[in-house]
């Protein structure tokens, strides 16, 4: 069985995000990228199932900029068989939006004919946390959201999911889609000697017409800023006083 594993390139979780001066969004330029730490889990998963004997091949495909080839060589290095690119200069004004981008999972699925897509439940940068289940809906595959532990048999899969009230178990038929959440595993350090293997595994590249999808956005991104600075708290010298304030200044009593 095949497994078709979709990654993201974003700006890296320790970095401190900042505005673009024109406000048109965020600054990228100069910028530490990587891949997005849900879809670092999704890949892992991905290599624990094949290397479980579950599955015999593991396909990266990203949607993104020539720098996206770099997030997919982390996937190479982390054990992944192949990888397709499916190439798009961003416009910051005119962000692919999740139902795009699982448009052109859904031709990509249809080509590759996997038995099971992994997605990351969100990316940190839009956490839109929409893809994995509009691909679901467009290939009219089960889902299982939010995964916690996954377990494949030839032609079932059953997913532990984080809910509200606890731990929620389904079955699923395959081909299915499934989205990773934080404590379904932990992603491996890619090695160096794999890191060196990675540069001659093949990259595939496509174009979003080449999949016979239509890219343009119906939403405009008009402005973005930065959230208000928080005013420094001050101490009260009563409960009397707190009481007051609540009351008269914040007036939620």
């Amino acid at each position: 069985m095949k497994i078709l594993v979709a990654v993201k390139r974003v700006v890296d979780y320790a970095v401190k995000v900042r505005v673009r001066p024109d406000r048109t969004g965020v600054e990228t330029a100069s910028v530490k990228m990587s891949m997005n730490p849900f879809c670092e889990i999704a890949v892992e998963e991905a290599l624990r199932l094949r290397e479980a004997g579950a599955a015999t091949e593991v396909v990266a495909a990203t949607v993104g900029p020539s720098q996206s080839a770099d997030t997919l060589r982390t996937a190479l290095a982390m054990g992944a068989d192949r990888a397709v690119h499916v190439l798009h200069d961003p416009d910051p004004s005119r962000p692919l939006l999740p139902l795009t981008v699982a448009k052109i999972l859904r031709s990509l699925a249809l080509q590759e004919n996997p038995g099971l897509v992994i997605l990351g439940k969100q990316a940190i940068d839009d956490d839109c946390n929409q893809t994995g289940q509009m691909l679901a809906g467009l290939l009219n595959w089960p889902q299982g959201t939010f995964a916690s532990k996954v377990i494949l048999n030839k032609e079932k899969a059953t997913v532990e999911r984080e809910v509200d009230g606890g731990i929620e178990t389904i079955s699923l038929d395959l081909p299915a889609v499934i989205t990773t959440d934080l404590r379904l595993n932990q992603p491996r350090y890619a090695t160096l000697p794999n890191i060196m293997k990675a540069k001659s595994k093949v990259i595939k590249k496509v174009t979003p017409e080449d999949l016979d999808v239509d890219i343009r956005s119906d939403m405009e991104v008009v402005e973005v800023t930065e959230p208000p600075k928080r005013k420094a708290g001050v101490i009260l010298s009563s409960v009397d006083e707190l009481i007051d304030r609540l009351k008269n200044e914040a007036r939620v009593l």
